[in-house]
């Protein structure tokens, strides 16, 4: 079996995100960075696909430099082979960034096969466009679901069973293979690799390749953050002492009469 994750680099969530004076970039100062949690599950799977069925699993990035930092760590848990399509700036808009993909993932199969699952996760971390998995598997061909939280592959490896979770239970959907998913945080839980698997994803000779996809009809106005909200407590009282300041509260907010 030939499984790829496609990875996108994003500041680490729960950080404090600043934007340029011009609105047009996040400013990366002092800012940590990963990849989107949906995409580390993905990896994940990847993983536990490759054990079951044997293989060779390739993560996929589309980033500056830095993004080489993905792609070791996506070899640090396990992933066999990394390819970078190295740009000089994060700000491509779904479109452009689906065709490089789309022309990346055309000349790895070229060289090395079909791949016979392509993983994306859900959507990214930053952007939460929902876009790029859907885009690449059109231009490709492949049948492809999103919001995808099981999978299994059939006993004869020519079907992949895909379950997405609804207020009503699950819908089963049966893709013929070769095939693309996209997945949610919690189909499985990622793994943190090992001192080995750190060494060995330093020796990992990462594939890096360029893109003259052209742009899309997309385009950016700015970007916003929203003004922060400061929550505030205050203390009642101690004990039995905070007992009239509580009542006096509660007929405040309209619960007592």
């Amino acid at each position: 079996m030939r499984v790829l994750v496609c990875v996108k680099r994003v500041p680490a969530p729960g950080a404090k995100i600043n934007i340029t004076d011009d609105g047009q970039q996040v400013d990366a100062t002092n800012l940590g960075h990963t990849m989107s949690p949906h995409e580390e599950c993905a990896l994940e799977l990847a993983v536990q696909l490759i054990e079951a069925h044997g293989g060779e699993s390739h993560v996929l990035t589309l980033g500056t430099s830095d993004a080489d930092e993905q792609c070791r760590w996506a070899a640090s848990i396990g992933i066999s082979k990394a390819t970078l399509v190295d740009v000089d700036s994060m700000d491509w808009d779904p479109q452009r960034t689906a065709r490089a993909l789309t022309d990346a993932i055309r000349s790895i199969e070229d060289a090395d096969g079909a791949f016979d699952v392509m993983i994306f996760g859900n959507e990214s971390a930053d952007t939460g466009g929902f876009q790029v998995g859907v885009r690449v598997a059109r231009a490709l061909d492949r049948p492809m679901v999103n919001a995808i939280k099981g999978i299994e592959i059939a006993d004869d490896g020519t079907t992949l069973e895909a379950r997405r979770e609804t207020d009503r239970g699950f819908e089963v959907y049966r893709l013929p293979m070769p095939c693309a998913i996209g997945v949610k945080e919690g189909i499985t839980w990622p793994r943190y690799p090992t001192m080995r698997g750190r060494l060995a994803s330093k020796k990992l000779a990462v594939d890096v390749t360029t893109s003259d996809a052209a742009p899309g009809g997309q385009t950016k106005v700015r970007l916003d953050r929203p003004e922060e909200k400061v929550s505030e407590t205050v203390i009642l009282g101690h004990g039995p002492d905070a007992a009239p300041r509580a009542v006096e509260l509660l007929r405040e907010l309209g619960l007592l009469s």
